[in-house]
């Protein structure tokens, strides 16, 4: 009998509907430190993934055929030895949606009416009402790297009355972006922004992309907002350039090193606002990753390609 693995928690109800859907599939809900070589061989379908199964998976009798990652991001997994033993991937993209779009303006609205600075006060009980107080509407906010998230993203800050400007790969358009651009026109968009947002994908194209020539193309007013990677930027050079008034403040969820050491320089400026990668955390992640599988495994045990979120290897996204 085949065999579903979880190494996360599934409600008795999401387990009804797995079983509903694969009934001649046994399924197995575990914690990854709880698991034995054997158990992960002899999974067909595997929800999560962990670094202490990658020999496991990997291995000649391993009979795993798809894996559902827990996140969107797969720049951490094996991707070319998965490519190899021709195992499916797909991934939870769109289920960060909501809660990386409200982290976004959190972040863009605590700059407008200077609560960055406010809460800093209110710590050191000091009344200041000094400082530049502006609005959103009529801004441009460009978005690099328009997928699931960024389109939310943008049909949010046309809310707001902003202008979207949107880049991606493809040059695809989005019904939520008014001006889409190729990678390659990059520095053309970014001249156009009053905020930028990156949620870039971490590959070999992307990796430092954000360098003091990304941060030069910028306006000296513009915000740099990033929630995708933190690698795709170099930190030292956002550092200079907020430093030197080049970039007029940053909200950063993600940094290229984890934890953020206690001695750098981006905890004492007062133009940034940080948060520990937490931006797509939300108690709803568990339902919507689920929903996900539950979409796919409809078509895998029909025999019918996988049709959501799955991954391009060549890509790897």
């Amino acid at each position: 009998m085949p065999n579903i693995l979880s190494i996360h928690d599934l409600t008795a109800e999401q387990q009804q509907k797995i079983k509903e859907i694969a009934p001649d599939y046994d399924l197995l809900v575990t914690k990854a430190k709880e698991l034995t070589g054997s158990i992960v061989r002899n999974a067909d379908i595997m929800i999560g993934w962990s670094r202490s199964m990658q020999d496991e998976v990997l291995s000649a009798d391993s009979k795993l055929k798809w894996i559902q990652a827990w996140s969107a991001g797969v720049d951490k997994m094996p991707l070319r030895e998965l490519e190899e033993k021709g195992i499916q991937l797909t991934n939870a993209s769109g289920v960060h949606s909501v809660p990386i779009t409200e982290h976004i303006f959190a972040m863009i609205l605590a700059f407008n009416r200077n609560l960055h600075l406010a809460i800093r006060q209110q710590s050191n009980n000091k009344w200041d009402t000094s400082g530049t107080f502006t609005e959103l509407a009529g801004k441009t906010i460009v978005i690099v790297g328009v997928g699931q998230i960024g389109s939310h993203t943008a049909r949010v800050a046309q809310a707001f009355g902003m202008r979207t400007v949107g880049v991606r790969n493809s040059g695809k358009s989005d019904p939520n972006v008014e001006s889409m651009y190729k990678v390659d026109q990059l520095d053309e968009a970014l001249a156009q922004g009053d905020y930028i947002v990156n949620i870039l994908p971490l590959t070999d194209e992307t990796r430092g992309l954000f360098n003091t020539a990304r941060f030069s193309a910028m306006k000296d007013s513009a915000f740099f907002v990033n929630v995708g990677r933190g690698q795709t930027m170099v930190t030292d050079d956002m550092v200079q350039a907020l430093q030197s008034g080049g970039l007029a403040g940053a909200g950063l969820d993600v940094f290229e090193e984890e934890p953020l050491p206690a001695d750098h320089p981006l905890w004492n400026l007062d133009n940034v606002i940080m948060s520990p990668h937490m931006a797509g955390d939300t108690d709803r992640y568990g339902e919507r990753a689920v929903d996900i599988f539950l979409e796919n495994l409809k078509h895998y045990v029909n025999g019918e390609p996988l049709s959501r979120n799955v991954i391009d290897y060549s890509k790897s996204y």
